[in-house]
């Protein structure tokens, strides 16, 4: 019996020593994680707060500089001074024309759209293939354009959809998508041809940033991808057998540009690189302004030229709830967008887009008009958009800016087929 017991008590002893230990390990395990916890905790809250405090110190540099309050004050006071033209003295409005297959080619009319992955380009896209359109979508993210067809498709099965990857601030990109274009409508066994341009890429960057030119990203962007585009697919454009059109898509802030000179160093933006400050406000407005001055002029040069078949229009969305702000802070531009839908002045791009559409879609003779406020509304611009001296000098301007892109590209393309003679050599 008392060796029974020893053994027992022997056992007992062995078995509490090691829920003993077994209890301390866990104890241990348990501070453990109660310290990783809490380390993690912090680290996330360390992370949080770095991203709060560097939000607030955008927040006041933002607030500290002229441009924020040009966008916020006189931005907004254009709008306003926009939609009064509109109640008091728009002009009569232009019907939309329903699209058809060409009775010639008995093919759907191509359109081409640009910044068609989001915002209002990627309304125009939608709304225009319902139209009956064959449409390009054309932007810089070759996945968002897949996902954006995507979109449509399930939205309309009848959209008939082609992409192409374009970087609408490089001449080079826009010339191989010209290029890329005219081999995609040979290869479809469509007519050589496009029946609508709309130029609506664009960009709001509030730090100086370069194109592959050497140019102003904005106003390679904004205003000089606009001209290279249309220059380049205006022989498809007066190639169609039914009335064909170009829009480009302007802003009422071009009501505030108040810069007039149209040297190249102006246009290109080179001007503005090697200031303290980046006016990206004062550039932005600009582009606007160059955008019509250019419209309107290529309308005139259109009408001198006697060619009816090709039509040109601007359209101004007024303010619409898109990504052109998201360079601002995440809270200002949440404020802004606020504050304008408190007013009834903003839109969703699926209303916004309306005075694209019904530039696009007004009759074959309605041209070198501003479209504004939807429902085939237009205004008169500003004054100074309607300079034709102005517009003489910028279009002079354009030209020589288009003409060095194409010998810059052609002596390009004659060195890599020398480096690829003399390899092959």
């Amino acid at each position: 019996m008392a060796g029974k017991e020893g053994l027992r008590s022997l056992e007992w002893k062995r078995t509490g020593r090691g829920t003993a230990e077994r209890t301390t390990s866990l104890l241990a395990c348990l501070c453990e994680c109660r310290d990783g916890c809490l380390h993690s905790v912090g680290s996330s809250l360390v992370a949080k707060l770095k991203i709060v405090f560097k939000e607030l110190g955008e927040i006041v540099s933002f607030l500290f500089c002229i441009e924020f309050w040009i966008m916020a004050v006189l931005w907004n006071f254009s709008l306003l001074v926009s939609y009064v033209r509109l109640f008091i003295n728009w002009m009569p409005q232009a019907k939309r024309v329903p699209q058809k297959a060409s009775a010639k080619t008995a093919r759907r009319p191509v359109c081409v759209v640009t910044g068609a992955t989001s915002g209002l380009g990627a309304a125009a896209a939608r709304a225009l293939s319902r139209e009956g359109f064959t449409v390009v979508l054309v932007g810089r993210s070759s996945h968002l354009l897949s996902k954006m067809a995507a979109e449509i498709q399930h939205d309309n099965l009848n959209a008939s959809l082609k992409a192409f990857q374009v970087d609408v601030s490089s001449f080079q990109s826009i010339l191989e998508f010209k290029n890329s274009l005219h081999e995609w409508l040979l290869e479809s066994k469509m007519h050589l041809s496009i029946q609508l341009l709309i130029n609506n890429a664009g960009i709001l960057a509030t730090s100086s940033r370069l194109s592959a030119e050497g140019y102003d990203q904005m106003m390679a962007t904004n205003y000089i991808g606009i001209v290279l585009l249309t220059k380049l697919l205006l022989p498809l454009l007066r190639n169609s057998p039914v009335p064909s059109r170009i829009v480009n898509v302007s802003s009422f802030t071009h009501l505030n540009a108040c810069t007039t000179q149209c040297d190249k160093d102006t246009v290109t933006g080179k001007k503005f690189l090697g200031m303290k400050h980046y006016p990206y406000a004062r550039i932005y407005e600009y582009s606007k302004l160059c955008v019509l001055l250019f419209t309107y002029e290529l309308h005139r040069q259109l009408q001198v030229e006697k060619c009816t078949s090709v039509s040109v229009n601007a359209a101004d969305p007024g303010a619409v709830k898109s990504k052109i702000m998201r360079e601002l802070p995440t809270s200002l531009s949440y404020a802004a967008f606020s504050f304008l839908n408190l007013l009834g002045l903003l839109s969703l791009p699926e209303r916004g887009v309306n005075s694209i559409l019904d530039a696009a879609l007004a009759s074959p003779d309605t041209s070198g008009l501003y479209f504004f406020g939807g429902n085939g509304r237009n205004i008169a611009s500003s004054l100074i958009s309607h300079n034709e001296e102005l517009a003489s000098q910028l279009w002079a301007t354009s030209t020589e800016i288009f003409v060095s892109a194409e010998i810059a590209a052609e002596s390009s393309s004659n060195s890599k087929l020398e480096r690829g003679m003399t390899i092959c050599g």
